[in-house]
């Protein structure tokens, strides 16, 4: 049995504790994956830009056909709520998620009057980089797909079982994580965050083009460095770019930002504008 964490969740006006049970064998969530979710960050006391990741699991619900009927304040509220059931500043994972309960006339879709809503927050700690160290990354033979396959406009449930055999296939391999290419061979993002690189001083990410989602706080460190003067820029990339960068770090809610430390066989120091961001960030988190 798995020993979860510390969780609280809030569904149909009442908060659990633990992992309660909330889907049957005819769910349509649990039979054909109409779910979509979003995570938030508490840790130090703060919540940064959680009221963006409110808005985009509604954009998301919109995305997948499922009614978006919670507003962005009833969610923050939420959030301060299920925060008061945890010991203060408790690192927490924040997931809110709508789902379906009932399928369409067909069964294949989603009747989307029967959309469901909950928010979970549970204890989760946020890694820190130890000094000098970074994350190990391989190309993936597994590819994002396009807007015309998958939702990939969603953070939807659906989408993650790619993502999964990519991060399990590197693993296998003897890396953290896997470099991910999109239908045409250009560099997406990692199987679990966005991606940058810095090259003779520019900071270089690749270019939103509906096979990956540009993350919120892929987008905040976007603003937080180019309002140093620091010159990022959003463009195709290949695995050479990445393979001959100067440093690499990654971007997303679960760490926000971490160092990469090797690339296939190359090795890389984590460095200064990766440093940099990083502390952009938790000044910015912290103001």
């Amino acid at each position: 049995m798995v020993d979860w964490s510390e969780t609280w969740t809030w569904m149909d006006g009442r908060w659990f504790s633990g992992n309660e049970p909330i889907l049957g064998p005819r769910s349509h969530a649990f039979w054909l994956g109409s779910s979509v979710f979003d995570g938030a960050r508490a840790f130090e006391g703060v919540t940064p830009d959680l009221g963006l990741h409110m808005e985009r699991v509604n954009s998301s619900a919109r995305a997948l056909g499922l009614r978006a009927f919670v507003d962005v304040g009833q969610m923050v509220e939420l959030v301060a709520e299920g925060r008061e059931r945890f010991a203060k500043n408790t690192p927490l994972y924040i997931r809110p998620m709508y789902f379906a309960e009932n399928g369409g006339p067909s069964a294949v879709a989603p009747d989307v009057s029967s959309t469901r809503f909950l928010m979970c927050l549970y204890e989760t700690p946020m890694p820190t980089p130890e000094p000098g160290s970074g994350a190990s990354i391989t190309v993936s033979p597994f590819r994002r797909p396009t807007i015309e396959t998958m939702p990939t406009n969603a953070k939807a449930g659906c989408l993650y079982p790619n993502n999964a055999r990519a991060l399990q296939q590197a693993r296998d391999k003897g890396f953290d994580n896997a470099l991910v290419l999109d239908m045409a061979g250009n560099v997406a993002e990692l199987a679990t965050s966005n991606i940058f690189l810095v090259k003779d001083g520019v900071v270089a990410t690749p270019v939103p083009n509906r096979t990956f989602l540009a993350g919120i706080t892929r987008l905040r460190v976007i603003e937080l460095l180019r309002a140093t003067g620091m010159q990022v820029e959003e463009r195709t990339l290949s695995v050479a770019d990445f393979m001959g960068a100067d440093e690499i770090f990654s971007t997303g809610n679960y760490a926000k930002v971490m160092p990469v430390a090797k690339i296939e066989d190359r090795t890389l120091a984590p460095g200064r504008v990766f440093q940099l961001a990083r502390d952009l960030y938790w000044e910015y988190a912290h103001a």
